[in-house]
């Protein structure tokens, strides 16, 4: 059953996204805006994991060849590292944290909106040291873009506190630091083992 999920679970990414983003169109956006914004980080995120695993996709083999220096396109991230990265992250918390800015307070869900763009800025930087990798698009249309209008919105109705906005960033910050530190931390040094370096 595992396997199946880790090498299935991507296909829904469409499906998701554009089921989501309708159903949001039609029933959150006209009630409240700014709940809206912070929702739609969710769909928006699935048409990135859409570009990095579908199409046209092989996130996992560019992240292990250019960015980790490996011979090989599935190790050492692989599709169960994979998979548990972007399921509790997007599938999971993304989700739950919409659900809890609209029913205790919207600064539950702002950290999202910072972690789409900050995730997105690292695939745009990507860009700019070794051209496309599967993400980009996405990130430099709509994560960044929604993003950043997001917080621009909520910073002019006042929506949520300046804390708010500093304790987001940082949660944001650390999950994204946290995946960069295990990819060069721990799943680079496992290359330089292998070679005997």
């Amino acid at each position: 059953m595992m396997n199946w999920l880790e090498d299935n679970w991507p296909k829904s990414t469409l499906p998701l996204a554009l089921v989501s983003l309708v159903a949001l169109s039609f029933t959150l956006l006209p009630q409240n805006v700014a709940l809206f914004l912070i929702a739609v980080q969710t769909p928006i995120y699935f048409l990135h994991q859409f570009e990095e695993y579908i199409r046209p996709g092989g996130f996992v083999a560019f992240f292990n060849k250019n960015m980790l220096g490996s011979n090989r396109t599935d190790w050492p991230l692989t599709k169960t590292g994979s998979f548990w990265i972007n399921i509790p992250y997007i599938y999971v918390a993304f989700p739950v944290s919409a659900v809890l800015a609209g029913s205790i307070s919207l600064s539950f869900g702002v950290w999202t909106v910072y972690f789409s763009i900050l995730n997105a800025a690292s695939h745009v930087g990507m860009f700019f040291r070794l051209g496309y990798n599967p993400g980009v698009v996405v990130s430099a249309t709509l994560n960044i873009p929604v993003g950043v209008f997001t917080l621009w919105y909520l910073s002019t109705h006042g929506l949520i506190s300046a804390q708010a906005h500093m304790v987001g960033f940082a949660i944001a910050l650390v999950m994204q630091g946290s995946l960069m530190l295990w990819g060069f931390k721990v799943l680079k040094p496992k290359i330089a083992a292998a070679q005997g370096k």
